[in-house]
């Protein structure tokens, strides 16, 4: 007979909690999709020391500035700051240092053909978690033009204006509501 272990603590909120804390972005890189266009992404792990972990725990990093390399059949994320443990001893990590990423020989391959591409930079557009461990949604961009993000600018501010006079218009619609002169 199988044993079931039965917690009465562990409640169903409790459960989402950890669910969402574990499955969500640690960072984002906001500037990423504003400053490329996206062409693929794929999804790399990340070898990281133990100071770094508990440091991303808290959510002390920043990937603003980073990129990523393939050197030698390895890929590095360059320019990720992760902060050092406010609770580490001699042993902490430095910020700024390279961290390898763990992918497939054939990712690597693709992502050496891509980058090498003029114009195409590898970005890294988000930091998460995984089943426990820290994985990095790393990006093929290309740079995109000042009038790119222009029109980027207009279409989400029409698109707001859209769907802002489809909430009035629906919530004037709605039975019992006198219509406004």
């Amino acid at each position: 007979m199988a044993r079931r272990w039965v917690c009465c603590n562990f409640t169903a909120r409790r459960a989402t909690f950890w669910l969402l804390l574990f499955m969500s972005d640690i960072v984002t890189n906001a500037k990423a999709r504003r400053d490329y266009h996206i062409l693929e992404t794929f999804e790399a792990g990340l070898v990281l020391r133990g100071t770094e972990v508990k440091a991303l725990r808290t959510g002390k990093g920043q990937i603003g500035d980073a990129f990523a390399r393939v050197d030698n059949e390895e890929v590095f994320l360059h320019n990720a700051h992760i902060e050092e443990y406010s609770h580490g001893n001699l042993q902490n990590h430095r910020p700024k240092a390279p961290r390898k990423l763990l992918l497939h020989k054939s990712e690597i391959r693709k992502l050496f053909e891509l980058s090498s591409i003029k114009g195409n930079a590898l970005v890294p557009l988000s930091l998460y978690w995984k089943n426990g461990k820290v994985k990095v949604a790393l990006a093929v961009g290309r740079g995109k033009a000042q009038f790119d993000k222009r029109e980027d600018l207009k279409r989400r501010e029409s698109d707001l204006e859209l769907k802002r006079a489809t909430m009035h218009r629906l919530r004037d619609s709605r039975p019992g509501r006198r219509a406004a002169d």
